[in-house]
């Protein structure tokens, strides 16, 4: 593996593709700790894909916003007085102050705090102090709105953005994997997003915080003292003979346990009302077996997985949909988890506590997994900054040759039944590559990697 010594090394589409070997899963360390390649990843990565914003439930009304990032730009999603969602640059056209400082809430316009310039909803600048007296009436207001995305769409009241104006529809960039993602949250009907994010930042770079969710390796191992706790059984969650990896275009990929067809067979034959009493008769930390109407949202193949869902870049669905993280880029080594708790419409007061209850336990600042997690990852990190250590490494190729990929259902997307594997990690730093090496999106479009079949 190359030397990575130099300061400010300049990064071509080669020496990008030649940080990770997809034929041997070796992995260059400088992706966790280059100081270029995070500013290039805000560039290429986050500033072009499509990002989560919000759910349709956190801003119900006109006038309702939501603060969130693309990357480490931040902004405002809201909804404004035609219904429309706008995601606007956190940031006033005039000196680059902040105007809204609030982490969600309501507002009839966006007044800026430092000299008072006052934005619309949809982020026309409608008013600034001294318009006639200070600025002689020669101010554009017309040019001086507020930054928007380029593009703003959502798919079962998730809603994301893009900087970029020549990026794919949301529903071609998702595909088949992306979208069986986010059906896995609607599966049981209409959800809501429960108010307060819970949000931590952990020394680690974002990308390993991602690749772990792929991971039920550790399980076992980083997970121990949950076991010794009585706090979750293993055996009951992890499956390790009966795993699924999905693989979609662009990065997306779902990975951990899957239902076998023989079984879903057998569920595929009940009613729904003998799905919710079979449900009753499995341990509390197995996921809930899903109605039919959740072979619409997520195909025949996407049905049978109850594995981690990664819409990529960062989007991580967990506990079938009872949490979704994003994992916020704060530079190489820092990551910031924004931890959403989502529960069904209309569901009685009692069940929906204990809903919160188990998702603040389980994940998050308070939950005792991501303790165990947090604590591997940083250290994974900082052995990334080493001169020595950094020159070593990372070995994904668990599974790799061994086992075959079938085609998905639709174009785009492939399915892998075997036992752990890294198949997954693979798969998402091989898109990480290819977003990095491609300069707009008709390259990475034209060279992007297909969702492999036979071998892999």
């Amino acid at each position: 593996m190359a030397d990575g010594a130099q300061v400010g090394q300049a990064w071509d589409s080669g020496s990008l593709r030649s940080l990770f070997d997809p034929a041997t899963g070796l992995l260059d360390r400088r992706v966790l700790s280059d100081e270029g390649i995070y500013r290039l990843e805000l560039e290429r990565i986050f500033a072009r894909g499509w990002n989560f914003m919000c759910h349709e439930s956190q801003i119900p009304e006109p006038g309702d916003y939501f603060i969130n990032y693309i990357g480490e730009d931040q902004v405002i999603v809201v909804r404004d007085e035609e219904g429309r969602v706008n995601v606007l640059l956190n940031t006033c056209r005039h000196r680059g102050n902040a105007l809204c400082r609030a982490e969600q809430g309501h507002a009839k316009s966006f007044v800026c705090s430092y000299h008072g310039w006052n934005y619309a909803l949809d982020g026309r600048l409608i008013g600034a102090p001294g318009q006639k007296t200070y600025y002689h009436d020669d101010l554009d207001r017309d040019r001086l709105g507020l930054a928007k995305a380029a593009q703003v769409d959502s798919y079962l009241g998730f809603y994301f953005a893009t900087l970029a104006p020549d990026a794919p529809s949301l529903h071609d960039y998702l595909g088949e994997v992306g979208r069986t993602g986010i059906g896995m949250i609607a599966a049981y009907g209409d959800v809501e997003v429960v108010d307060g994010v819970q949000k931590n930042v952990i020394g680690c770079n974002w990308k390993i915080a991602v690749d772990n969710l792929f991971d039920w390796y550790h399980v076992p191992y980083s997970h121990a003292s949950a076991q010794s706790a009585g706090f979750i059984d293993i055996a009951e969650i992890l499956y390790p003979k009966n795993q699924m990896v999905m693989l979609g275009e662009y990065g997306h990929g779902i990975g951990g346990p899957g239902i076998p067809r023989e079984m879903q067979d057998r569920i595929d034959a009940m009613s729904d009302e003998e799905r919710l009493a079979y449900s009753r008769t499995l341990p509390s930390t197995a996921p809930r077996v899903r109605p039919h109407a959740a072979t619409q949202l997520m195909g025949p193949v996407g049905v049978r997985s109850m594995g981690h869902p990664n819409i990529f870049p960062n989007l991580w669905v967990t506990m079938s949909g009872l949490q979704i993280c994003l994992r916020l880029p704060r530079g190489p080594s820092h990551t910031e988890l924004w931890w959403f708790t989502i529960v069904p419409k209309g569901i009685p007061p009692e069940a929906r506590r204990a809903m919160i209850r188990q998702a603040n336990h389980v994940f998050g600042p308070a939950g005792l997994l991501e303790q165990d997690d947090g604590e591997n990852w940083s250290q994974s990190t900082r052995s990334a900054r080493g001169a020595a250590s950094r020159k070593l490494g990372h070995t994904l190729s668990m599974g790799l040759g061994r086992d075959t990929a079938a085609p998905g259902e639709g174009a785009g997307a492939s399915y892998i039944e075997t036992s752990i594997n890294e198949h997954g990690q693979r798969w998402l730093y091989r898109a990480w590559t290819e977003w990095m090496a491609a300069r707009d999106w008709a390259e990475l479009k034209a060279n992007h990697t297909q969702p492999p079949t036979g071998v892999v």
